[in-house]
């Protein structure tokens, strides 16, 4: 556990870094808010229990992908793939695994790039290897996911069918003014640009 909390703060830190540089010398922020966490000992026993696996270190961590996990929500959907490209080009940080909900959501109407990666933390004795999930998305997109989330966890994931067309729905809405969203910000961005010229 203590090894993924590291590799959290090795991600956290080149997150701050690349957050401070956009909002001092590009006078702009793609992340409105970064959100970290340790999966729970529970939760973890919970998804090898699930993926019929013995509750093992060693299983946790060869089967485990999420145990660090960070968010980050923006304001666009275009800055998604903007954070994305920055994090790709830190040399050592390796993207894994990549899963674009995004422009191909999940049939409940679930939005979110997911990036696996993996990254160096250096012990006293040794450097090693660690896994960590990061999931970027819009405030909006945060908002749904987190009503998702409550709806199936209150249901034990067997939400009446009402609740999932509501929430299908509301991904559409959310959809929608993601693009309204991005159509005013590139408007904006346009005006800004006549009024510098």
């Amino acid at each position: 556990m203590l090894l993924h909390r590291f590799a959290l703060e090795e991600v956290n830190t080149k997150l701050k870094i690349l957050n401070e540089e956009f909002q001092f010398i590009h006078d702009y922020n793609p992340m409105e808010h970064i959100k970290s966490r340790v999966k729970s000992f529970e939760s973890i026993g919970a998804k090898l229990e699930k993926k019929g696996l013995d509750i093992t270190p060693e299983n946790a961590r060869k089967h485990v992908h999420d145990i660090a996990g960070i968010r980050i929500s923006c304001s666009f959907v275009t800055d998604i793939f903007k954070i994305q490209e920055m994090l790709e080009s830190q040399s050592d940080l390796k993207i894994l695994r990549v899963k674009d909900y995004v422009n191909h959501p999940k049939p409940s109407g679930y939005r979110s790039l997911h990036l696996l990666c993996e990254v160096p933390i250096f012990l006293t004795n040794r450097s090693e290897r660690m896994i960590v999930e990061i999931q970027i998305r819009t405030v909006a997109m945060d908002f749904w996911a987190s009503l998702e989330h409550k709806i199936y966890y209150k249901y034990q994931q067997e939400a009446p069918k009402h609740l999932t067309d509501e929430l299908k729905e509301a991904a559409s809405i959310v959809r929608q003014l993601d693009d309204k969203m991005r159509k005013l910000n590139e408007e904006i961005n346009s005006y800004k640009g006549q009024q510098d010229q």
